[in-house]
């Protein structure tokens, strides 16, 4: 007769895996025996075909132009003293420097106008959350994202929109460029399609209705000049959250060093139909932005593009020195194998008492 201890044993649920192949570990398995004859042609492989890549990637790379100008300290128009310091001392004050530059060669095709700011970290995560993505969306709200904080809520405890560090630090410098040959006359620049088609769209919308009356119970961001509605007042779809400009700077950064697209050249305008031919040319900036507290530093960037986009050689350097890499490292492990491998007549007749060479 069985007793309640017997019952209860026999109720314990065993924890032994199933008797199947899976849980058994007995399903058939491959396992690749690394060989001359398989290792030396895939270095030779990879080195043959990586090479070229690489030549075609730098090519693609230098064919296209750049002119880099760099004017963290450029001095204020009539003045001794550089905006940078100027807008230190003077807060929200404006500052105007002027740079002339020459272009030694025709910028043929599509030109672009990027921004660039080194020692800049976007990349931080604290910065990168603070943002309200229900807010870019058109759905305002008295209480913003806790996110936001201390970005959130102004002075007088009234919301913020765009709400966030990423918005507050929106770049706002104004770059203009003049060209001097044969007279001068403004670079005629787009303001629009300088932003990933899938943000516009999707990420960012505005409320509907007037945008001053949607935002007249929200403040703006402490470091703005402008109103959320009066970032391109001739453009009412380049207005509000869906500013072009707003949205290329949300896009944060990954690398402290980086450079966002600014304005795209018009070529639909007289002169300028075949890209910026040679010549001499100034840089206008209306400076605002500051970056010296940080040790940063702004540049202004024209270029051109190719097949595979801006200028970009760490790609096609890379390509090439692995290609080049696994070149010698098949060469190499190639000499070895031919002068100190055995025979495949030796290998078969391996036995106990074959003596150690």
């Amino acid at each position: 007769m069985a007793t309640s201890s017997d019952t209860s044993d026999h109720n314990v649920k065993s924890k032994r895996p199933a008797d199947s192949a899976f849980k058994q570990q007995r399903l058939p398995a491959w396992q690749p025996i690394l060989t001359a004859g398989t290792v030396l042609p895939t270095f030779f492989v990879i080195g043959i075909a990586f090479i070229p890549v690489g030549v075609g990637l730098l090519y693609f790379s230098d064919e296209v132009k750049e002119h880099v100008i760099d004017y963290t300290y450029c001095l204020k128009d009539d003045e001794n003293i550089t905006c940078a310091e100027y807008i230190k001392q003077n807060f929200m004050e404006p500052c105007t420097c002027s740079i002339p530059f020459n272009l030694t060669e025709d910028f043929k095709g599509d030109v672009y106008f990027y921004y660039g700011l080194s020692n800049y970290y976007q990349n931080h995560r604290r910065y990168v959350k603070s943002r309200d993505d229900n807010q870019l969306l058109g759905r305002l709200s008295l209480n913003p994202s806790s996110d936001c904080e201390p970005f959130a809520y102004d002075n007088k405890k009234r919301p913020i929109a765009p709400c966030g560090a990423i918005a507050n630090s929106l770049f706002n410098d104004t770059l203009t460029v003049h060209s001097q040959e044969p007279t001068t006359k403004v670079v005629p620049v787009l303001r629009t399609g300088i932003a990933w088609d899938s943000d516009k769209r999707i990420k960012f919308q505005n409320p509907p209705g007037d945008l001053k009356s949607e935002f007249a119970n929200f403040s703006k961001p402490v470091n703005w000049r402008l109103n959320i509605w009066e970032l391109d007042l001739a453009d009412p779809n380049n207005n509000g959250f869906q500013n072009e400009d707003l949205i290329v700077w949300m896009r944060t950064a990954a690398l402290p060093t980086f450079r966002k697209l600014y304005r795209r050249v018009d070529h639909s305008k007289v002169g300028f139909s075949d890209g910026l031919m040679h010549g001499a040319y100034v840089l206008e900036v209306a400076y605002n932005y500051s970056v010296i507290d940080f040790d940063g530093r702004k540049s202004f960037i024209i270029s051109t593009t190719s097949l595979l986009g801006g200028k970009n050689p760490f790609l096609g350097v890379a390509y090439v020195v692995v290609g080049t890499l696994c070149l010698l490292l098949g060469i190499v492990l190639l000499v070895i194998h031919v002068r100190c491998s055995k025979s495949t007549t030796e290998m078969i007749n391996v036995n106990p008492r074959t003596p150690y060479s």
